[in-house]
């Protein structure tokens, strides 16, 4: 059977694996698709980020994916080229044809550094030449430092990188000269400006030694700073309509992005974004935390998604579970469904009780009015499914006492018993909503002749709060104490009205205690 992952994570960075331990860590399914060029390849090492301050990005993409893998994620090498919308989520084409579907989808594909078309600049990326003094500058603190300018921005940069070092110079590639304000700035930080045209970095023993100018003229330089135009991997999310739009900083445009909110959350439903696709200053760290606070709003809307779909069926279990049709079908899907045994407590209450008349209330296959036959009670036992009866019926059969038994369709909601015609009234675990519980437990009093016994078994709520119970219908549990408060005390002396507990199978397998309501009262004469 094909899976659907809870999650499809698209981008396998800092982002994409901080979203995909933390959606693991919840139990959630979850897919990283990686393509596996991550944008910080040519760095050698990975800076402030606590705790693996220094790490070489290959290094902490392996730990990484190993504590996703860890925590139940899979990983898959590949590139998405597209994804489609369907009724349960999202159909993701990789390139290789492969389709894989999710609930939500991630997208954390980072972004491309546009560099100026200098020869020789781009070989030296992420080595020398540098865009982050955050993330590069200590290691290039006290080198003579070109500041390339790119845009407005450049002015701050150099003001930056000058606090790492005595030496920068303001290269202006051929741009305007800065305001006089701004050459003044420049002059009292001790940065010379170079107005020429860069047409070439120099290189010599795998390390930059300068750039040239126009005219001949070389800058000695240890190292070259830049901002270069950042933009968005983001050809993936065109098939679902989202379109990169440009991202300002202190009035500079410096890329395109994926518009989102804080969150992660994009306009389109059940898509997400984190790191540089998005937030295209994200730095390791501030990516990493942009991945995990996506993966957490996915998890919540994912569990809204859920409880919705659990009202639902809750309420179509309320309004179905106590029909015929329901039964029907639920003794249709296996060939017995209760251990064939009499319930235990009628076997407590009614073993010292003189024979006469006695109502089975959904009777189920039969083993409550087999044990009262066997013991000279005349039995009408009443259920509201035909698969059950017969069931019952055959197993009466079986043990010599169909003639003991008479066996009746009904639903006694809608055709009650008779009033005064039973000596032995005995219903268990019929859990219905209050209204209606309290109207069918009055009735089948109303059934029991002066003298006669009521016997009401249940589920006691309190076992709601352990694993032990089976189901989890909590207004339609009651107490022995509830029922019998609806007795009149002026007709009915309540003799047992207890929480009584019994061993019983677990859902697990293993044997345990469960507690009963039980209630016995005894119609005055």
């Amino acid at each position: 059977m094909e899976q659907t992952y809870d999650v499809m994570v698209i981008g396998g960075g800092a982002a994409g694996l901080s979203a995909a331990v933390t959606l693991a860590r919840s139990r959630r399914s979850v897919l990283v698709i990686d393509s596996d060029e991550p944008r910080n390849a040519p760095a050698g090492h990975v800076h402030n980020l606590l705790g693996r301050e220094g790490v070489p990005p290959a290094e902490l993409y392996a730990a990484g994916r190993a504590e996703v893998a860890r925590y139940g994620g899979e990983l898959r090498t590949g590139t998405a080229e597209k994804a489609e919308r369907t009724p349960d989520g999202f159909l993701v084409t990789l390139a290789d044809g492969t389709q894989v579907r999710g609930r939500r989808l991630l997208v954390t594909t980072g972004l491309l550094d546009e560099l100026p078309d200098i020869p020789g600049l781009a070989q030296r990326w992420g080595r020398d030449v540098a865009h982050c003094p955050y993330c590069h500058g200590w290691e290039l603190r006290g080198r003579r430092i070109g500041v390339l300018v790119t845009g407005p921005l450049s002015l701050h940069g150099a003001q930056v990188w000058r606090q790492l070092s005595d030496e920068v110079i303001y290269l202006l590639n051929g741009a305007a000269m800065p305001a006089p304000e701004q050459f003044e700035e420049l002059a009292a930080r001790s940065i010379p400006v170079v107005g020429e045209p860069v047409e070439a970095v120099e290189v010599a023993d795998d390390r930059i030694t300068g750039v040239r100018l126009a005219g001949g003229r070389v800058i000695r330089l240890d190292a070259i700073a830049l901002g270069p135009r950042f933009v968005a991997r983001s050809e993936f999310l065109a098939s679902l309509g989202l379109q990169p739009v440009p991202m300002e900083m202190n009035g500079q445009v410096i890329g395109v992005r994926i518009p989102a909110e804080e969150t992660g959350a994009t306009s389109v439903p059940g898509v997400w974004v984190a790191g540089n696709v998005t937030n295209l200053g994200a730095t390791v760290a501030v990516a990493a935390a942009g991945g995990q606070t996506a993966a957490a709003m996915i998890n919540m809307d994912l569990i809204a998604e859920e409880t919705r779909a659990a009202v639902a069926e809750y309420r179509r279990q309320r309004e179905t579970m106590h029909e015929a049709q329901a039964w029907e079908q639920r003794y249709r899907a296996k060939s017995s469904i209760w251990s064939g045994r009499p319930n235990s407590q009628l076997v407590t209450e009614a073993a010292g009780l003189s024979a006469g008349r006695a109502l089975d209330v959904g009777c189920g296959e039969g083993a409550d009015a087999v044990w009262l036959a066997e013991r000279g009670w005349e039995v009408t036992a009443v259920d509201i499914s035909s698969v059950a009866l017969q069931r019952a019926a055959e197993h009466a059969a079986a043990a010599g006492l169909a003639g003991r038994i008479a066996f009746t369709q009904a639903d006694l909601r809608a055709d009650p018993p008779a009033a005064r015609s039973y000596d032995l009234v005995s219903a268990h675990f019929m859990h219905l909503d209050e209204p209606a519980r309290r109207e069918l437990y009055a009735r089948l009093a109303d059934a029991v002749r002066p003298g006669g016994t009521l016997l009401i078994v249940g589920h006691h709520p309190d076992d709601l709060a352990d694993s032990t119970h089976r189901m989890h219908f909590p207004d339609m549990m009651f107490t022995a104490e509830q029922v019998a408060a609806d007795l009149d005390p002026a007709g009915w002396e309540v003799l047992t009205a207890v929480k009584r507990p019994r061993r019983a199978t677990l859902p697990d397998g293993r044997d345990g205690t469960v507690h009963d309501a039980v209630l016995v009262a005894r119609r005055r004469g």
